[in-house]
């Protein structure tokens, strides 16, 4: 199964290296080709595109399995599926799939999708990146792009630009972009706070050339196809927080057992239990508010509704789990943080405690690991105190929670062999289970 794969591959290769590459901010190039290689880039990608050619649920399952491994590499798998793909397969041509669409799936390049602005978010129809209509037929575009996931590594990017200002989101046209070809510029990648494996950056346009064929879709529909892609979108988002959520609960549970308070361990306290109780019921609901999406999407329905009831429900649900377990955690649960050019070392500081003041420090020079290592950041509180700090809600658990989840070990494995016929996820036979 789809979701097998999945798992073993977020349990053996993304989980024991997100940690290295949170740190690193590098993007992980390797793992993402092997997700493409087992068909996870492309999982509703038919097999004639070179995807797994499968279905909406099959998604949802594949993505919380490697979501639990390691929130960024999610981010990059949901991009290149929801937002890059669905919109090709849905709006472009045969050509453009052949070109565009096969090789995100097989893994050998990665794709971006450009909507955002630095002056329009929500607000697409605000846009200001310009694509004017020459005399042979030709688009000169000029613009920014912000927020791009991928956009430092991508090759190949949905743009989306008015063509038309006078008639509003109806004058907004998508475009096939090639950043190899000349007028395309790429800003520095962005510095975040979390999810940093997951590569952000600004994009510009500086007189790029889009020829007829690089049109996506029909002119002036540019609004309809991001609204219809992003709709698809969310459900990709629903099924990270799922994944995400899972494994703070998870952790949760093997850490309560563990840990020793009065005696005994804390999980035998009625308020911890309760607190537990809370989780398992929000986690259980937000799986099923998700497969619910996903089988309206596969059964040919409009998800827009059900995956937004999914996408908001599993992100609180997520942000809730992770804070009350490094509140739960407290001076076991530090967060390491690198100075950018720091030359001494790790520089550890406290995550949260219950009361949301910090724990007191302990000093860079000591020799003991923290036993939960998270690739969410602490920032200042609203005191503006630097001894007051609280978690972002972009937090993101990642391979070093599941180091005391407390997960039945995996048969041993010499080698996955995943580039054999046997573990291809477009040869698998049985479909996905719960």
């Amino acid at each position: 199964m789809i979701q097998d794969v999945a798992r073993r591959i977020a349990q053996e290769k993304i989980a024991p290296s997100a940690e290295h590459y949170d740190r690193t901010g590098e993007f992980p190039l390797e793992n993402i080709r092997l997700l493409g290689e087992n068909g996870l880039m492309g999982i509703e990608v038919p097999t004639e595109y070179g995807g797994a050619g499968m279905d909406p649920i099959s998604y949802v399952l594949a993505m919380i399995e490697v979501a639990a491994g390691d929130c960024a590499h999610s981010t990059i798998m949901s991009v290149n599926n929801s937002l890059f793909c669905n919109g090709i397969l849905k709006f472009g041509t045969e050509a453009q799939k052949q070109k565009y669409v096969r090789a995100i799936a097989e893994g050998r390049e990665i794709g971006a999708f450009a909507l955002t602005e630095p002056q329009s978010g929500s607000d697409a129809t605000a846009m200001r990146c310009r694509a004017v209509k020459q005399a042979d037929g030709t688009f000169l575009i000029n613009g920014k792009k912000s927020w791009i996931t991928s956009g430092p590594v991508a090759k190949y990017i949905i743009l989306f630009a008015m063509t038309d200002p006078a008639k509003g989101a109806k004058g907004i046209t998508a475009f096939m972009v090639d950043t190899a070809k000349p007028g395309f510029f790429r800003g520095k990648t962005e510095p975040k706070l979390g999810i940093r494996a997951s590569a952000t950056c600004e994009i510009e346009f500086q007189d790029y050339v889009a020829t007829p064929d690089e049109v996506v879709g029909v002119e002036g529909e540019g609004f309809k196809i991001a609204m219809g892609v992003l709709d698809a979108g969310r459900i990709g988002i629903a099924s990270q927080a799922v994944g995400l959520a899972r494994a703070a609960y998870e952790a949760s549970v093997a850490y309560v057992k563990e840990r020793k308070s009065f005696g005994q361990p804390i999980g035998s306290f009625q308020m911890i239990q309760q607190k537990i109780a809370d989780m398992k019921c929000k986690l259980d609901a937000s799986l099923l508010l998700t497969l619910r999406a996903a089988w309206l999407a596969a059964s040919g329905g409009l998800p827009g509704v059900e995956g937004s009831m999914a996408k908001v429900f599993a992100t609180e649900a997520y942000q809730k789990a992770a804070r009350w377990f490094v509140q739960a955690a407290a001076p076991a649960s530090l967060l390491q943080f690198h100075e950018p050019g720091a030359a001494a070392g790790d520089k550890v500081v406290p995550l949260p405690t219950r009361n949301v003041e910090a724990a007191p420090p302990v000093p860079a020079a000591s020799t003991r690991r923290p036993r939960l290592t998270t690739a969410g950041v602490c920032r200042s509180h609203s005191s503006g105190t630097s001894s007051t700090l609280t978690i972002t809600h972009t937090a993101m658990l990642y391979g070093g929670i599941q180091g005391i989840a407390g997960r039945e070990a995996l048969p041993e494995i010499k080698t996955l062999q995943l580039e054999s016929g046997e573990t291809k996820a477009t040869e698998l036979g049985e479909s996905p289970k719960l």
